[in-house]
């Protein structure tokens, strides 16, 4: 494609060598009509705008850097007015220094560059009529108002050819091309144009010369203001539509506009919010459902049996634990644990179990459905045969290109940056530094862990401990409990400041890995920031999930890390509830952290710029110039609104077994995160370019490996980290006999038959409690539940049949909930086509159509015009050879 522009869509394209052959805009004084989108002769239409600071006023560089600067933006210049694009200069004014390019494209040439980029445009109006749905009288008490936001008209498209011009639908030609068509054919341009050969490698696009300062800036326009329309009344004020019709926090209710979205922002924004906005509703089947079993939990706790054993001072009030700590720690009464008791009956409950299986279900449900709106938004937004386009290479890869070798196709020579041998080591170099990135966060988990397990200690010692203690803030503040949230806060404040630090590290071996395109580089960071970020926020979570707790060992014989911290107890309840803490605490304060950072940073930023240029307020600012004192958006884009999204749809899915508040929590956050999104777009930053996207990228494939690893860590959570399978075997098994004393299945006496019993005498010296039991009992409970056999018995402190049941009872609950859910996901994925049969049938009618007003015409203009011959030649015979009269 480039060898293609630059032989016949530029034939100008190279540096020119003479300076009296450079072309120059021209030059025009602001009119003073502050919402002018033309040039100053009112007819031209401003595609983009180019900004640079004015070499003779500049202090901060050499004359000679100066000069050169000035001259790659000359030639720059040039080459765009020979490649057909008509440039207006106009000088700021605000600031005298700044010189402002205003590029127009005329209509041959967005006819030349609409063909060679394959856009597809209107052929005719779609005739295919569509069923209303039943539900769009409900739906539509949530739609924009029609009558202010006007549903766009649908047309069959066809790539764009200039021989059949007379078949396309083409009205107005100022209106054929959109504003944002326009906008992306004209950077297309820009992208492609060279100002600079250097040892024979062409230097070209926009990109380079913004990175090396010699343009400042360089955007499509806004069409007006966001909090007031435009006054020239042929402007329709889209982006005052979209502020009060989208981005206000009125409007949180109300569906997307998503068609006029894309019209306005292209198709890369659009379908990040449609993706975002069917993400959001579809957790509100979550939602409900989660908020459901929540509410079973609320209501069943009462009659939680065991939560009441460990409540009843005639049970729980007599049972001794065994201290949780060497020799600091005491003995405590089990009713210590009483309200924690009644808080875990809440999320470990059979609520939790059917809310974890809905879970695996919905997400399988959720990536299906999406699949066909995804289909139905590529056919409705013209992307369904989307040609990617020859990608330009990354200036910084361009820079580096210092090595020559053959080109195994065309058999020619070509520039690359490293040999195979220096590629093998920066591959190397990045791996290995990725790597250990990941091993210093596994290292603060590890000094989180440390902490608990040391910092434990103070509260044991500092907290009441006395076994007949009253306190009233014993029964919410325990040791554990003040560790665990301590220790998630901490464990925070961590998540965040790795991530910080680490988006900068990820950018800087991205870089130093040196991919050629942009594309390449987008999807090396994406990997790196999405293997950083699960690791980050994750690991703490899947500690407590399956490794707190685990492997303590027994009071006479504790298992240490380091040979130095004892390891960390759970609650006699198990792990959940601090799972369900620590979830708690880091998806709703990543949540609020997000939003503050995303809301406050551009609003700082445009502040203090409007302070700075406020004694000149008075002064009437064109369009381009409020435009430029705008945030840029940044070359990532959209990159960081899909990582946020994709990490916390991975604490719905992953952990959703302990925290069934979870999908409400982000579907609150998200109602948010569309209309703050929206807000930041249409009023902080500048335009984007518009690009084309057929689809969220690498990060659907994300998600559906997310999706298979949630089915095993809800079963595990089950399995390992609730108290539900010990519960069901003890109610099943061990509750009757043979192993138990009661007539019936019931869970009375369960406290008892699963905290196993150790003798105060058989402490080692290291870890025997100070001051020592002065009671009359000779034994206490192991705080956790290890089901193994009481001292005097021949295996004594070993594990107990119990045990093994219960082992067995959760490797076949694995099994099990893991086939059948794997099982529901294939038939669903199976039942629900990708593509709908109606989508398919548009599809279809467009082909037909394209075929028939593209290449029937012609073949009418060739019949016709052999019917013409034919009659000359048979003209006056008579015979079977006379063409038959219609």
């Amino acid at each position: 494609l480039v060898l293609e522009l630059s032989q016949v869509v530029i034939p100008t394209y190279g540096t020119v060598p003479d300076q009296q052959n450079l072309h120059t805009p021209e030059w025009a004084d602001f009119d003073n009509k502050p919402d002018s989108l033309f040039f100053s002769d009112g007819q031209r239409r401003i595609d983009f705008v180019l900004v640079y600071e004015d070499e003779s006023k500049k202090m901060t560089h050499k004359r000679s850097d100066r000069k050169k600067q000035k001259r790659k933006r000359q030639v720059y210049e040039s080459n765009l007015i020979n490649n057909g694009l008509q440039l207006e200069a106009t000088r700021s004014v605000l600031d005298e220094k700044l010189i402002f390019i205003k590029v127009h494209a005329p209509w041959e040439v967005l006819c030349t560059y609409a063909e060679v980029m394959h856009i597809k445009l209107p052929l005719q109006p779609d005739d295919l009529k569509t069923r209303d749905s039943s539900f769009n009288w409900f739906s539509s008490l949530f739609r924009v108002d029609e009558n202010i936001i006007k549903p766009e008209q649908e047309f069959f498209t066809a790539p764009f050819e200039q021989e059949h011009l007379s078949n396309f639908y083409i009205q107005d030609k100022d209106t054929f091309f959109n504003p944002a068509t326009r906008s992306r054919i004209v950077h297309f341009i820009l992208s492609r144009v060279t100002y600079a050969t250097k040892n024979n490698v062409k230097k070209f696009g926009i990109n380079k010369l913004l990175d090396s300062g010699i343009y400042k800036a360089a955007f499509p326009l806004h069409d007006s203001g966001f909090s007031h329309p435009s006054t020239d009344p042929d402007c329709p004020s889209e982006r005052y539509l979209l502020y009060k019709e989208w981005a206000h926090p009125k409007n949180i209710f109300k569906l997307q506009p998503l068609d006029f979205i894309r019209k306005y922002y292209g198709e890369k924004i659009g379908i990040y919010f449609a993706w975002l906005g069917f993400y959001t509703n579809m957790l509100f089947v979550a939602a409900v459902v989660g908020v459901g079993c929540f509410l079973y939990g609320c209501l069943t706790k009462d009659n939680c049996t065991w939560s009441q054993e460990v409540c009843d001072p005639n049970i729980g009030g007599n049972i001794i634990m065994c201290p949780q700590c060497d020799k600091v720690c005491t003995y405590w009464n089990l009713t210590i644990t009483c309200e924690s008791s009644k808080k875990l009956c809440i999320f470990d409950s059979f609520g939790t179990l059917v809310f974890a299986v809905f879970m695996g279900i919905w997400v399988t449900l959720f990536l299906e459905f999406w699949k066909r709106r995804q289909a139905e938004l590529e056919y409705e937004w013209d992307t369904v045969e989307f040609l990617e386009q020859e990608e330009q290479i990354r200036p910084e890869y361009e820079a580096q290109c210092t090595h020559v070798v053959m080109n195994e196709i065309t058999q020619q020579e070509e520039h690359v940056p490293y040999t195979a041998c220096g590629k093998c080591i920066r591959m190397t170099f990045c791996t290995s530094a990725v790597f250990f990135w990941i091993i210093l966060i596994i290292a603060s988990v590890v000094g989180v862990i440390v902490y608990r397990l040391s910092v434990f200690l103070v509260f044991s010692a500092t907290l009441p401990q006395h076994v007949n203690g009253t306190q009233a803030i014993r029964k919410y503040l325990t040791p554990q409990t003040a560790t665990s949230i301590t220790a998630s806060i901490i464990s925070f404040l961590v998540i965040m400041i790795l991530n910080i630090i680490y988006e900068k590290v990820a950018i800087i071996i991205t870089d130093f890995e040196l991919p050629r395109t942009q594309t390449e580089y987008e999807n090396s960071l994406t990997t790196k920031m999405f293997l950083f970020q699960f690791v980050n926020y994750y690991s703490s979570c899947f500690y407590i999930a399956f490794f707190k707790g685990k492997f303590v060992g027994y009071p006479g014989k504790p298992v240490y890390w380091l040979g130095k911290y004892r390891n960390e107890e759970c609650d006699p309840g198990g792990c959940l509830l601090e799972l369900t803490t620590q979830l708690a605490i880091i998806v709703g304060g990543k949540a609020i952290w997000n939003n503050i950072q995303e809301v406050l940073l551009p609003w700082v930023k445009n502040l203090i710029g409007r302070y700075c240029t406020a004694a000149r307020s008075e002064k009437i600012v064109p369009r381009w110039e409020h435009d430029y004192h705008l945030q840029p958006i940044g070359k990532l884009g959209l990159f960081y609104e899909y990582l946020e999204m994709v990490i916390q749809f991975g604490f719905v899915t992953l952990f959703v077994a302990s925290f069934p508040l979870a999908p409400l929590l982000a579907l609150i956050n998200n109602m948010l995160e569309i209309r703050l999104d929206a807000w930041k777009m249409t009023t902080q930053y500048r335009r984007m370019v518009p690009q084309k996207a057929q689809d969220i990228g690498a990060w659907q494939p994300i998600m559906q490996g997310i999706a298979i690893l949630a089915v095993v860590t809800n079963a595990m959570i089950i399995a390992f980290t609730s108290d539900m399978i010990p519960r069901l075997v003890y109610y099943w098994s061990f509750s009757v006999p043979p192993y138990g004393n009661h007539s019936t299945y019931t869970m009375k006496g369960y406290i008892n038959n699963t905290l196993s019993v150790f003798n105060i005498s058989d402490f080692k010296n290291e870890s025997k409690p100070f001051p020592p039991w002065l009671g009359k009992q000779t034994t206490c409970r192991q705080v956790y539940r290890d089901f193994r056999y009481p001292p005097g018995h021949q295996h004594q402190y070993e594990h107990n049949i119990y045990y093994w049941h219960v082992l067995a009872a959760k490797l076949a609950f694995i099994i099990v909930m893991e086939h059948v859910i794997y099982f529901v996901k294939f038939i669903i994925s199976y039942a629900i086509p990708d593509v709908s049969q109606k989508t398919k049938s548009k599809i279809k009618r467009e082909k037909y159509l394209t075929q028939k007003l593209l290449h029937e015409n012609d073949l009418k203009v060739v019949k016709k015009t052999m019917g013409k011959i034919a009659d000359k030649i048979f003209k006056g015979v008579d015979g079977p050879f006379r063409p038959k009269e219609e």
